[in-house]
């Protein structure tokens, strides 16, 4: 076993523990500094994971030394390890704008962040269904807490709506659990991928059942047609840092679908192979086309955001539902793309809040912007990403998975839904554009107040900057992440070496050439 592999799991852990239990002790620079080191620490963890797994070895730690299937096994491979390289940068940077002063509403704001990257990084590690479910349980809790964080009655009604949908949704997984459970007597991952093969014809039924269990499950998590709705008003509701944070909660579900789709219903799954990929491709189309009217419609720019995030896990599971290498490679580097794009753009929107005053966020006319042209740089940046014009990252995406979707029947339908979508994207961040910066109006009688622009604005625009900068990061380091997603794909479309890797005695590693053979 390789002991980094829980590493990612007790880090926040401990220090979210240590937050909470020293709350009342502990300085606000204290607590911040503590943060901030412990997420530093997670970023290392990911890139020496990475570089571990890096030639395609699939790392896993079996907890109490129970071998599975009996037992809790954490599995690292590229896509996990993946996922938690992204998780923690984006946490950085959120973190960087919450101690601007978002985080002084409550003591409970640090420990809470903590335990939701806790949560999150439990998802992508665990081998285990149950224990999916129970790390979608310790999101569901955080990031209640972190939703309503500084309250407010728009946030708590948000944070009741986005509760009672989620616990909807984890009692239809204890069902799909159950079900799956009781068909094969495993609920390990990789022991399901081979007893779902084996089963016999009276048990196909039942298996489709949980199956289509889990994809509601997956694709409420995921904000997937016709399962999005509530994701406009949480988003929009919440704090800046939050929201940003936010930005890879919805990754989750889609890391989950893909996960369940290439190990459990890949080509390996005998008749239920491919399940997932007849559901994903036309929702997916139908998320971006949805997502982009809600674009089109918003009144509010954190609301126009959020939807611009319901977008991006449309024409993501879409590239998911092509199924083929390419397909999945231009989804994970468009899944970067846009988990990084959206947050800096709330947190932007959050500069743009403070600045206008009376008119806060809403696409009207407004007050003249002191710092207009940071502003307005910044935002044509950020839009021109989201929107995936070139020469930037979003058009890279958007680029290989429409070329990848070529080599598909499909390819017609994902051509016309991508291109109108996107048009409606740049029509609608246009208007935005030239409503915040172009049309100024002064206050009228009875405009509510809000407080005073920020007096520092460039130093509280770095959060915003570092995540652009990611993003060019991305774009100029194409190459190698590309080949990096291409290989990720690889292992996912053969998962023969996770399969071994985790059912293999305990205190045995598994390399990619004894996979092979």
């Amino acid at each position: 076993m390789n002991h980094l592999v829980i590493a990612p799991l007790l880090l926040p852990l401990l220090v979210g523990t240590l937050l909470l239990l020293s709350r009342r002790t502990l300085s606000l620079a204290a607590r911040r500094s503590l943060n901030l080191a412990a997420i530093l620490g997670q970023i290392l963890l990911a890139i020496e994971l990475l570089i571990l797994v890096g030639d395609g070895t699939v790392l896993t730690y079996h907890l109490g030394h129970w071998p599975a299937p009996w037992g809790i096994v954490l599995v690292a491979d590229r896509l996990a390890v993946w996922m938690l390289l992204v998780t923690s940068l984006l946490a950085f940077f959120a973190l960087l704008h919450a101690m601007q002063g978002t985080d002084t509403c409550s003591r409970h704001f640090h420990p809470l962040f903590q335990l939701q990257l806790f949560g999150l990084n439990g998802a992508f590690l665990t081998g285990d269904l149950f224990n999916l479910f129970v790390f979608f349980e310790i999101l569901l809790l955080a990031s209640y807490g972190l939703l309503v964080h500084g309250g407010g009655a728009a946030r708590v009604r948000a944070g009741l709506h986005f509760v009672v949908i989620n616990l909807v949704g984890s009692t239809l997984f204890l069902f799909a659990a159950g079900a799956f459970y009781g068909l094969t007597g495993t609920l390990n991952l990789a022991d399901l991928s081979l007893k779902i093969a084996q089963l016999p014809p009276e048990d196909l039924g039942p298996a489709r059942v949980a199956a289509l269990l889990l994809l509601a499950v997956f694709a409420l998590k995921a904000a997937l047609a016709p399962l999005h709705l509530w994701l406009p008003s949480a988003y929009a509701s919440t704090s800046a840092p939050v929201a940003a944070l936010f930005a890879i909660m919805t990754k989750v579900g889609a890391y989950s679908l893909l996960r369940v789709e290439t190990l459990l219903f890949g080509e390996q799954a005998g008749i239920l192979a491919g399940f997932y990929a007849a559901w994903l491709l036309p929702l997916g189309l139908l998320t971006l086309v949805l997502g982009a009217l809600g674009v089109l419609a918003a009144t509010e720019l954190r609301r126009q955001i959020a939807y611009l995030v319901v977008v991006s896990v449309g024409l993501l599971l879409a590239a998911f539902g092509l199924g083929s290498r390419e397909g999945i490679a231009a989804g994970l580097y468009y899944l970067v793309h846009t988990t990084f794009a959206t947050a800096a753009f709330f947190l932007l929107a959050d500069l743009i809040t403070r600045e206008r005053g009376w008119a806060a966020d809403r696409l009207v006319p407004g007050p003249a912007l002191p710092n207009a042209g940071l502003l307005g740089g910044l935002f044509f940046v950020t839009a021109l990403l989201v929107a995936g014009l070139p020469p930037l990252s979003g058009f890279v995406g958007k680029f290989l998975i429409l070329r990848a979707a070529l080599e598909e029947s499909v390819w017609p339908w994902m051509l016309a839904v991508v291109l109108v979508g996107g048009l409606l994207g740049i029509v609608a961040l246009a208007r935005s554009g030239s409503l915040l910066f172009f049309h100024i109006r002064g206050a009228g009688s009875g405009e509510p107040t809000h407080p005073p622009p920020a007096k520092d604005l460039p130093g509280a625009s770095l959060p915003t900057i570092g995540l652009l900068l990611l993003c060019l990061a991305l774009l100029i380091g194409s190459g190698p992440v590309l080949d990096l997603a291409e290989a990720t794909a690889g292992q996912l479309l053969d998962p023969a070496g996770y399969i071994q890797a985790v059912l293999k005695p305990v205190g045995i590693q598994i390399a990619p050439w004894e996979a092979e053979s």
